[in-house]
C-alpha cells in the first residue's frame, strides 16, 4: 500500500537515514564505545574529531566551513562577555540562512534541494548550540574557564548524534556530563542498546503504519473533504496529526537519545504522549523538553520570568514564543502560531491564579 507523501518531515529524515546518517551514528557509536573502553580521558576529543569528519562528508568542505565559521565568529563575540551582543550575534547569525543571495548561493554549492535543506537544518539547530555555549561562556567563573575553551565548543557543536535535527543539550548539562569519568561496562551498554533499538524500531513500524493507513496529511492537504466533514470528524483528525507528530518524534529524538545514552549523557526526556496533555503549559514542558530548557534558562528567567510583575512576565513569555516562531522560519503563519499559544499559556497562568485566591477556593 503506497505512503501518505505529504508529511515532509517524515520521508526526509526516514531517506536521509537510511541513505547516509544512520551509517554515520553507527561510526559514531562505535568511536565512543572504544573511546570510553580504551581512552576516556580523550573521548570528548575523539568524538569531537569524528563528528567533523562526518560533518565533511555530509555537507562537503563548504558546509563544514560555514558551521565552523559560525562557531568561530559565536566564540569571539563571547570573549566581551556580553550577553546582550552574544545575543545580537546569534540573531545576525540566523537571518543569514534566509538571505535570498546567501541562500542560492548555497543551493549552488549542492546537486540536489535535498542536500541544501540538510545544510539549512542543520546550521539551524547548530546556532541554537552556539548561542548556549557563548551565554554559558558570558557568565562562567574563573575557576570554569578550562571547560569553556574554543576546542569544548567544537566538542559541543560537532557532537553528531545532535548534529542534524536535536535534541537540543544546554552546554553546562553537556560538559558536566561529558567531563565524568565513569566506570565503563560492555555488558550493561549492551542491553541498554538492544532494549532502545527495540523500543525505537517499534516506535518507527507503528509510524509507519499510521503514515501508509490514515493518510492524515493527505486529507488536510485537500480542502474538499475538510469541507464536507462533520466537527467531530475534524477534531479526529486533528487528534491523529498529533499523535503521528508525537509518534514521529519518539523516533527521531529516541535515536539521538539512546547514543547520548551509550556515551554516559542523560539526554532530554523523550516527548510525553499528547493524549496525556490538557494544557499548553505542559505541552511546551514535556513535549520538546531541551528546547524548554534552553528557553527558560536563555530567555525567560534573564527577563525576569515568573519572579518579575505581571507585565514582566507576560514580556518575558512573549519573547520566548517570539523567539521560537523565528528560528522555525520566521513566516507568518508561525508569528500566528507563537502568538496563540503564548495566549494559551497566558490564559491558563490567569486562571490558576484566580483560582489560587483563598475566597475563590473557598467558593470551590
Amino acid at each position: 500500500m503506497p505512503q501518505d507523501p505529504m508529511d515532509f518531515e517524515w520521508s526526509y529524515w526516514i531517506e536521509w537515514g537510511r541513505e547516509r546518517i544512520l551509517w554515520l551514528l553507527a561510526g559514531h557509536l562505535l568511536v565512543s564505545q572504544v573511546s570510553r573502553l580504551l581512552m576516556e580521558k580523550y573521548k570528548p576529543w575523539c568524538l569531537m574529531v569524528y563528528g567533523m569528519v562526518a560533518c565533511w562528508l555530509l555537507l562537503g568542505i563548504k558546509g563544514f566551513a560555514v558551521i565552523l565559521l559560525h562557531a568561530a565568529v559565536s566564540f569571539a563575540v563571547a570573549q566581551f562577555q556580553l550577553s546582550l551582543l552574544t545575543w545580537l550575534c546569534s540573531l545576525i547569525l540566523l537571518s543569514t540562512l534566509r538571505i535570498p543571495a546567501v541562500e542560492e548561493a548555497k543551493r549552488k554549492w549542492y546537486d540536489t534541494e535535498n542536500e541544501y535543506y540538510l545544510l539549512l537544518f542543520t546550521v539551524s539547530v547548530r546556532c541554537l548550540f552556539c548561542t548556549s555555549f557563548s551565554l554559558e561562556y558570558c557568565w562562567h567563573r574563573p575557576a570554569q574557564k578550562s571547560s569553556h575553551s574554543f576546542p569544548w565548543m567544537l566538542a559541543y557543536v560537532f557532537y553528531y548524534p545532535t548534529f542534524h535535527n536535536g535534541p537540543l543539550m544546554n552546554f553546562d548539562e553537556f560538559s558536566k556530563q561529558m567531563r565524568r569519568q565513569e566506570a565503563f561496562s560492555v555488558k550493561s551498554s549492551l542491553g541498554i542498546l538492544i532494549v532502545g533499538v527495540i523500543r525505537i524500531f517499534f516506535w518507527w513500524c507503528l509510524a509507519e503504519l499510521m503514515i501508509h493507513l490514515m493518510y492524515i496529511h493527505a486529507l488536510y492537504s485537500s480542502a474538499l473533504p475538510l469541507e464536507s466533514a462533520s466537527y467531530w470528524a475534524l477534531g479526529g483528525l486533528a487528534l491523529a496529526q498529533v499523535l503521528f507528530f508525537y509518534v514521529k518524534y519518539l523516533v527521531l529524538y529516541g535515536v539521538p537519545a539512546l547514543l547520548l545514552q551509550m556515551d554516559g549523557l542523560k539526554p532530554p526526556a523523550l516527548p510525553c504522549c499528547v493524549s496525556l496533555m490538557h494544557s499548553f503549559t505542559k505541552m511546551w514542558r514535556s513535549f520538546d523538553v531541551g528546547l524548554h530548557r534552553f528557553l527558560v534558562r536563555y530567555i525567560y528567567v534573564p527577563m525576569g520570568g515568573s519572579q518579575s510583575s505581571l507585565l514582566g512576565m507576560l514580556f518575558s513569555t512573549a519573547l520566548s514564543f517570539a523567539f521560537v516562531s523565528y528560528w522555525h522560519g520566521g513566516q507568518s503563519y508561525l508569528w500566528y502560531w507563537g502568538a496563540l499559544n503564548w495566549l494559551g499559556v497566558i490564559v491558563e497562568n490567569g486562571v490558576k491564579r484566580i483560582l489560587s485566591i483563598s475566597l475563590i477556593q473557598d467558593l470551590i
